[in-house]
């Protein structure tokens, strides 16, 4: 006998009659997929509880309920001041710390706004005299609210036409929140000034000072532009950008300033001249102006070319070699300074001539997953830095989850080293092979001796699952900076004390050779740090001021157990598939 379906009366809920539907799925061999699914939607507990609030808020609707007052803060803040002007017992106590506690007075202040139903700022009305210049369906009157912040529109004059047309509208901008103002737009009128006669700065000027409500007389364009979705764009700063320095921005006013190493989220690329940004992290919702690559690179060749700016394939300067001689970057022999020739599998460098432009990076965020080789860590630093000594602090006191790739050489082995821990002992003909066939990262000669990194040392490191840590000179960053590796690179440079005692040169007694003073060496410490920061700081991922070695090692291990488990960014180029 076929069974009856129930039947629903009027009153009936809603979370019921999901019940009901619930009882009534049978098996079905044909639909058996479907059934399950809806069963398994309708017997989730999370939709029965939404029924359950939206039926008691449509019985409590029906009940028409009306505020008994509007006022309850300001009642609340009474009594609490009555209470305080006299004695209190235990009882006034319990009742003054109530009516004074942060979250009561919020929840009071919204039973007053929903009660007065004073939900969007108060508009004045529109001028019984507002001038009718055009025809009344051509013409759009707009009037928004914002408060100190600018009003997100950038304008110019048409050269033809003379008209006062909006550029651009800044996005997360009040022009753009309201969705009334689009770009091609034509200002006619500001709060009730004509404008066709005056100049964008003049223009600008009054927009920026008009607080709260602001009308605006519009011609709207023929086609407005569609709104478009915000951007997932994310680039790495290379750059220092002041928009008050910057003679060519349309509007500074809206311009976004930046540091080297900032992320910036580009939400618009509309203007191949000027994209619009935000800094992630920034609590600015607002966008603004930024130079577009293209036109950065632009901007740097001819700057390059005036002379204004240096070519970064210039020369280095001689303090920077010193500082790598002195710094123990390679344990204790000297890197060649040859031009080192990429790896069959990387991009080759780009010729001495052609100027590298540092403009931005795309980036994106990752995260090293459980079953990847571990991220290569580089560590490079100045002058008075010691980063080998704190690299094999780091590695003695952890040996099963950090590792050193053992470097080649060709001296021959001293009685107490051992094949593959201290080095790999090679001859010179096949040190001189490994060099030509580019398997080496760096090499160099020390007392006629050929010392090189090798990138089977690193490799073999990485196999292990552990963490491969890489003191490097900072030229060898570019050549390990790839999608196999994804390097994460530490600056470690010594602080250095800012009230130290100036001691005069002095003269040794026995050999009549210079002594330099500690004010000396500590000029070469700076100048050695401020070398690298500017030729190589774009490629620093992290920076670690060294007080001592101990809270230099702790921070180091800190920074090494974070790149594990948190999430970084990294260029786009090495987690694409």
């Amino acid at each position: 006998m076929k069974e009856a379906m129930p039947v629903l009366s009027a009153g009936t809920g809603l979370h019921e009659t999901l019940a009901l539907l619930t009882s009534q799925l049978r098996p079905d061999a044909n639909h058996k997929e479907d059934l399950g699914f809806l069963k398994d939607v309708f017997s989730e507990k999370s939709l029965t509880y939404l029924m359950k609030i939206h039926e008691k808020l449509q019985q409590y609707e029906r009940q028409s309920p009306t505020p008994i007052l509007h006022t309850a803060h300001s009642l609340a803040e009474d009594v609490a001041e009555e209470l305080q002007s006299g004695p209190m017992g235990n009882d006034e106590k319990e009742l003054f710390q109530l009516l004074t506690a942060p979250h009561l007075k919020a929840v009071l202040t919204v039973h007053d706004t929903v009660a007065q139903k004073n939900f969007d700022p108060v508009l004045p009305p529109l001028p019984e005299d507002f001038e009718d210049e055009l025809e009344e369906e051509s013409v759009k009157i707009v009037r928004l609210v914002k408060n100190k912040e600018p009003l997100g529109a950038t304008i110019r004059r048409d050269e033809t036409t003379g008209a006062v047309i909006v550029a651009r509208i800044m996005r997360g901008g009040a022009a753009d929140r309201s969705g009334l103002v689009h770009v091609g737009d034509e200002f006619r009128e500001v709060n009730g000034i004509l404008i066709v006669h005056k100049r964008p700065d003049e223009i600008s000027q009054i927009l920026s000072q008009s607080q709260g409500s602001i009308t605006l007389k519009i011609i709207p364009a023929i086609k407005e532009e569609d709104r478009l979705k915000e951007s997932k764009v994310h680039m790495r700063a290379l750059f220092d950008y002041i928009p008050a320095e910057d003679k060519a921005t349309p509007c500074q006013e809206a311009g976004l300033p930046f540091k080297k190493g900032d992320i910036l989220q580009v939400v618009s690329q509309d203007d191949p001249t000027w994209w619009q940004a935000k800094r992630v992290g920034d609590s600015n919702l607002r966008a603004g102006l930024i130079p577009s690559k293209q036109f950065q690179e632009r901007r740097f060749i001819y700057r390059i070319k005036m002379g204004t700016l240096p070519n970064p394939k210039s020369p280095k300067h001689p303090l920077y070699d010193q500082a790598c001689d002195k710094a123990g970057l390679r344990r204790s022999f000297r890197l060649s300074r040859k031009e080192r020739q990429s790896t069959q599998n990387e991009a080759k460098q780009a010729e001495p001539s052609e100027p590298e432009l540092l403009t931005y990076e795309e980036v994106t965020r990752y995260q090293q997953r459980p079953n990847e080789r571990p991220r290569l860590v580089l560590l490079i630093g100045s002058l008075g830095a010691r980063i080998n000594e704190l690299k094999q602090k780091v590695i003695a006191e952890n040996p099963q989850h950090y590792g050193v790739a053992v470097p080649h050489t060709t001296r021959s082995k001293k009685s107490h080293e051992k094949e593959g821990v201290e080095y790999h002992f090679v001859s010179k003909q096949t040190f001189e092979a490994d060099t030509q066939n580019n398997k080496f990262v760096e090499y160099g000669d020390y007392k006629e001796n050929q010392y090189g990194m090798s990138l089977q040392a690193i490799r073999s490191v990485l196999s292990k699952n552990k963490m491969c840590l890489v003191d490097v000179q900072p030229e060898a960053i570019k050549s390990l900076r790839t999608a196999e590796f994804k390097p994460y690179v530490i600056f470690v440079k010594p602080r250095i004390p800012e009230g130290h005692r100036r001691r005069s040169a002095a003269t040794s007694p026995g050999t009549g050779e210079h002594v330099r003073s500690a004010d000396e060496e500590y000029q070469e410490m700076r100048q050695s740090a401020a070398l690298i920061e500017k030729q190589y700081g774009h490629l620093v991922d992290k920076v670690l001021v060294k007080d001592n070695s101990q809270s230099a090692c702790s921070e180091l291990k800190n920074i090494l157990e974070r790149l594990e488990r948190e999430p970084f960014w990294v260029p786009c180029s090495w987690v694409r598939t």
